[in-house]
């Protein structure tokens, strides 16, 4: 980040708070968090610099306050209310990334895939054949309700973001994003913006 340059952090291990508190600190130096995209078995988060003169008096007063922050030193103090907001966004952003069809047919391969290996550790006998079609119809049961569960939680990070007074745009790609109060979509020209 010192550089200046966009950043694309990509995460293995993750939790909301954990990206949100690091797009936080991210802000509190400079940059504003621009997307977070699911990239294989992987989260990708996007940070860019924010050009306002906001940001920039932040950073500079930031690193005065904190100027062994890039050496494991002290960090400035998160906003709990920041985070919520950093976390909607990217449950909105992450959830905007498919279309519920494709998410569905995600889930059916990894689920599929998932009963085969089963049924490859338990060997080819008719036992076995007979356990992995219970275990695979079992999950594909699921399925129904592991999507209302995601449309119901992104819909209420969605009501969190409108409340905040964030208002709903499209991105070059066509995702449905939502941008601060008085903002525009991250990035302002940068190569991340939109998404990566």
């Amino acid at each position: 980040m010192a550089s200046g340059e966009p950043v694309q952090i990509t995460v293995s291990m993750w939790s909301w708070e954990g990206l949100a508190r690091l797009a936080f600190i991210a802000q509190q130096f400079g940059y504003e968090y621009a997307d977070l995209q699911l990239s294989g078995d992987k989260f990708a988060l996007f940070i860019v610099p924010d050009p306002s003169q906001q940001a920039r008096e932040r950073a500079a007063q930031n690193r005065a306050r904190y100027p062994d922050a890039s050496d494991g030193g002290s960090l400035p103090p998160v906003v709990p209310d920041a985070i919520d907001l950093l976390k909607a966004r990217m449950v909105v952003d992450s959830g905007s990334q498919y279309t519920d069809k494709l998410r569905m047919g995600l889930l059916v391969f990894v689920l599929t895939t998932f009963a085969a290996a089963i049924g490859f550790r338990l060997r080819a006998d008719t036992g076995a054949v007979v356990i992995v079609g219970i275990v695979w119809a079992a999950l594909m049961s699921l399925l129904p309700v592991v999507l209302v569960i995601s449309r119901r939680y992104r819909a209420k990070h969605t009501a969190q973001l409108l409340a905040a007074g964030f208002t709903p745009v499209t991105d070059r790609s066509g995702r449905l994003r939502y941008v601060p109060p008085g903002g525009q979509l991250p990035g302002h020209g940068n190569p991340f913006a939109g998404g990566a």
